[in-house]
């Protein structure tokens, strides 16, 4: 019999059930079925495995529009590509309110893609990040500095601000940036430092110039590309990436969140990219798990894993 190790610190983590602008009504046969505010969108989701719980003549009568895949749909660079199929009528665009510890807007829009501008999963991490910049700020006296990378239309980013912290927020996408731009007007904040650029060019310049940052977050894709056309793969980038973060994170009073979408990714592996990239003792613990929604029947919807550090 081999050896066992037990791992404690694996976690499964949900979105608040205060937060009520936001349910997963239903998932399975490959979508899902989710209120955003007002409205019900039906999306893909691969990971759906199992029957829905609901009759498709019930889903049709809730849904206000249904996204439906291209041709592309699941291949490289049109991972997500589609179309909107509306069969009640709702905007393009409207917003919704997070009202979890951190308390914020979020525009949602119908986008050419599967996405509306939010993942709702992420709302456990929103959580951890406004949670570990207030105790570091509380800690220290000073303004915590947050780096979010990848940072997409700025949840995280909001969410430390609202915490107080000085956040640099960086994608390399100018829209989703104008977008995030948005989310923090509509919420009554200001001060977020807005950087088009791509994400490991940005990382090594910051480590060659010695800044150091209390907080740093990362949502790094599959696949994508830098606003000067640099590539990004995630098994052929991950590893340098998260070296050159660890040169930039803070030795002490500092966190480190890691998500990961990418299919055949667990938290294993994302706990072991971490420790060796930061060379990190056996005895450096590491927080790691997945981030889940949970459908009105108690089907668990796993989306994400996420590896976190604090020191």
């Amino acid at each position: 019999m081999g050896n066992l190790e037990y791992l404690c610190c694996m976690t499964i983590e949900y979105p608040s059930q205060s937060w009520k602008d936001y349910e997963l009504i239903d998932s399975g046969r490959g979508f899902k079925l989710e209120r955003f505010g007002d409205f019900i969108l039906s999306r893909p989701e691969p990971k759906a495995l199992w029957d829905k719980s609901l009759s498709d003549e019930e889903w049709n009568r809730l849904t206000h529009t249904r996204f439906t895949p291209g041709a592309g749909f699941a291949k490289a660079g049109k991972e997500d590509s589609g179309t909107w199929d509306r069969i009640r009528r709702m905007p393009d665009q409207w917003w919704i309110r997070y009202n979890g510890g951190p308390q914020f807007s979020l525009r949602l829009g119908l986008t050419s893609f599967k996405h509306v501008g939010v993942f709702p999963e992420q709302a456990a991490n929103w959580e951890y990040i406004y949670r570990q910049t207030r105790s570091i700020a509380e800690k220290t006296g000073e303004k915590p500095k947050v780096l979010n990378l990848f940072a997409y239309t700025g949840g995280a980013s909001i969410a430390a601000r609202c915490a107080g912290a000085d956040v640099t927020h960086l994608d390399s996408v100018r829209q989703v940036v104008t977008w995030a731009h948005e989310n923090q007007d509509r919420s009554g904040l200001d001060g977020i430092r807005w950087v088009v650029e791509d994400a490991m060019k940005f990382a090594r310049r910051e480590a060659k110039r010695g800044n150091k940052y209390n907080g740093i977050i990362l949502d790094p894709p599959a696949y994508g590309h830098g606003p000067g056309g640099e590539k990004w793969k995630l098994d052929g980038c991950l590893f340098d990436m998260m070296k050159s973060v660890g040169q930039i994170l803070a030795d002490k009073d500092s966190f480190l969140v890691l998500n990961l979408y990418s299919n055949g990714f667990s938290a294993i592996l994302g706990e072991t990219v971490v420790r060796q990239a930061f060379s990190l003792g056996a005895d450096v613990e590491l927080e790691s798990g997945e981030l889940v929604l949970r459908d009105r029947f108690g089907k668990n919807l796993p989306l994400s894993i996420f590896v976190r550090l604090r020191r």
